[in-house]
């Protein structure tokens, strides 16, 4: 079987139906694809149909694809049977790097030789993942997706030192015809993008309730009606591109430089090379695609107001009082 275009995959397998496999599940499912599901846990099948139904009004809010069906799923009884049917493989079983090993292996040896196999890991590398594959190890990648999968369209790909550089731009094509803002990483880093800037940001805040430095409620606060906002429109970056007025990341790297020394946090900033500096203006630049300084800012107030009201009138609606 040839592998076929990222946009003409009609047949995903998802192995592991826990709360990201069934999210995956329920992401194809809108695309209007066909799902293919293995999961040897108790009860798996009546746990995953459950989760589509309770799960399926938010699906088709969301709009679904010509063919979107609950009706496309099915359940096999074995890896040979789910190898067999599908284009594709999304893996999204346990945190366990023995099992993944083994269950790796098992899937190299069954699944045709065209098939890419994705991982959802959250923190393993493929190449710490892929160390008892003998077949064809340059078509297995990650693809760590942020949870819920069917909702959250941010997805990292990653490759390990055997994964052929075919199979991840297949990937994140395969993703961004599925509607996924998709990461290529250039190099295998544990917690991958996302999680490391998370742990980041979680372990700051477990420092400061340590020390009886803020309330949980007041660092919740803090990124819910502060700078969360802002990296909903445009992330972090960009957003201190604005910071450095017309003269963007290059002024504001320039102008807060030592501040970068002082004990803001227990995490330690490092070298603010010249090279560090070119290339965070340089994808700033990129980012930006030719817009101004003030083009930018108003399309982050513009964003901000409505973000706000969509907020407030949620809260209003629902009775929220936060």
């Amino acid at each position: 079987m040839a592998r076929p275009n990222p946009n003409e995959v009609t047949k995903v397998g998802v192995i592991g139906t826990g709360v990201i496999g069934g999210a995956w599940a329920l992401h194809y499912l809108r695309m209007g694809m066909e799902v293919v599901a293995f999961d040897p846990g108790p009860n798996s099948k009546e746990k995953l149909l459950a989760m589509v139904e309770n799960i399926w009004p938010t699906i088709e809010k969301l709009g679904l694809r010509e063919g979107a069906s609950k009706q496309n799923l099915r359940f096999v009884d074995s890896l040979e049977a789910l190898a067999s049917q599908v284009e594709v493989i999304q893996e999204s079983t346990p945190e366990r790097m023995d099992a993944k090993r083994s269950l790796f292996a098992d899937l190299d040896r069954i699944v045709p030789a065209d098939v890419v196999i994705i991982s959802s890991t959250s923190g393993f590398a493929m190449t710490d993942m892929a160390v008892d594959l003998e077949a064809q190890p340059e078509r297995f990648v990650v693809g760590h997706p942020f949870n819920p999968p069917y909702l959250v369209p941010f997805c990292e790909v990653c490759g390990g030192e055997k994964t052929s550089q075919d199979v991840v731009d297949w990937t994140a094509e395969f993703y961004e015809f599925t509607e996924k803002q998709v990461a290529k990483m250039d190099k295998e880093l544990p917690g991958f993008i996302g999680n490391r800037l998370q742990e980041a940001l979680w372990r700051e805040a477990l420092h400061m309730v340590a020390n009886n430095e803020c309330s949980v409620e007041d660092i919740d606060k803090a990124i819910a009606y502060g700078p969360g906002l802002r990296w909903a429109i445009m992330g972090h970056c960009l957003t201190f591109h604005l910071g450095g007025g017309q003269g963007g990341m290059g002024h504001l790297l320039d102008h807060f430089e030592d501040s970068l020394e002082e004990p803001w946090t227990r995490l330690k900033a490092p070298k603010l090379t010249q090279q560090l500096k070119d290339d965070m203006v340089e994808g700033c630049l990129t980012q930006a695609n030719g817009a101004s300084i003030d083009e930018l800012v108003q399309e982050r107030d513009d964003c901000l107001i409505r973000i706000m009201q969509t907020l407030k009138e949620y809260r209003e609606e629902k009775g929220i009082k936060r």
